[in-house]
């Protein structure tokens, strides 16, 4: 059967990539503590190679299945797994702020453990309402934007339990600087995963938009963002204010990926996951 398939090999990657996750956030913090010159190389080497392993099994699941991993939610969270982890990578390369890296792979290992504790049935099947040419586009930017989003929370989260203090921030400060500019980037994914779904939406059922649970719950997640950058703006990123509602905007943001499935009128939505 090609579920038992997937779900042996998913079982033989999960310990390596585990595996190499722990090793290179023990190598990553040894470096912190002691800032020592070769540990952030190996560690990152660590780190990425795990995802790496996580992103390949990705794609035997797409060759084995043949049709795109994005049908359930255990799918989703493959892909997020293996997203956030390389936010925190490229951040640390760019900024040098390899403290993110903890949050980003905890975040990724936590998803990936749920999945190993609860299989799901994987074949071949799609509704006819996912063999759409906007299936692939929407889902892949909005997971990317999603883990955008969720790495500059956990930025800000961070940034916030470090300084503790409620007076004007400085907005060049490291740990804010990086919150601002995933955040930025974020949201141009996920303003481009709601376009995406209005004109697969327009595709499939005829509409654009219905106010369906899923879709309310996209529109709040986006103008929870818009308004970060609303206070943002206001404030030229000196209140701590804004980065408060940047860190508690990932709640929204998770809400609206599989928060929404547990509730009782998404039951007659159209976008709750197949299991």
């Amino acid at each position: 059967m090609m579920s038992a398939n997937v779900w042996h090999v998913f079982e033989i990657v999960f310990w390596p990539v585990i595996g190499a996750w722990a090793a290179g956030l023990v190598l990553l913090a040894v470096n912190l503590l002691h800032k020592t010159r070769k540990s952030p190389l190996i560690a990152n080497i660590l780190l990425a190679s795990g995802t790496l392993m996580l992103a390949a099994f990705i794609g035997y699941m797409w060759v084995q299945l043949e049709r795109p991993p994005m049908r359930t939610l255990g799918e989703t969270r493959l892909w997020y797994s293996a997203l956030i982890p390389f936010c925190g990578l490229a951040v640390g390369m760019r900024w040098r702020f390899h403290w993110l890296n903890f949050y980003t792979v905890l975040t990724a290992a936590l998803f990936l453990f749920i999945n190993y504790l609860m299989p799901e049935t994987h074949d071949r099947t799609l509704m006819p309402a996912l063999q759409s040419p906007w299936f692939i586009p929407h889902v892949v930017v909005y997971m990317i934007g999603y883990a955008l989003l969720g790495a500059s929370s956990l930025a800000a989260f961070h940034s916030l339990l470090k300084t503790r203090k409620f007076a004007a921030l400085d907005p060049g400060e490291g740990g804010f600087m990086a919150a601002h500019k995933l955040a930025e980037l974020g949201f141009i994914f996920l303003t481009a995963g709601l376009l995406f779904g209005g004109l697969w939406a327009k595709t499939a059922w005829g509409h654009y938009w219905t106010w369906d649970p899923k879709e309310t719950w996209a529109l709040l997640t986006f103008f929870s963002y818009l308004v970060f950058f609303h206070l943002h703006f206001r404030s030229h990123g000196r209140t701590r204010g804004a980065y408060v509602f940047l860190a508690v905007s990932f709640i929204v943001l998770l809400l609206c990926w599989f928060g929404v499935n547990y509730l009782p009128a998404a039951r007659s939505s159209v976008h709750t996951y197949q299991g």
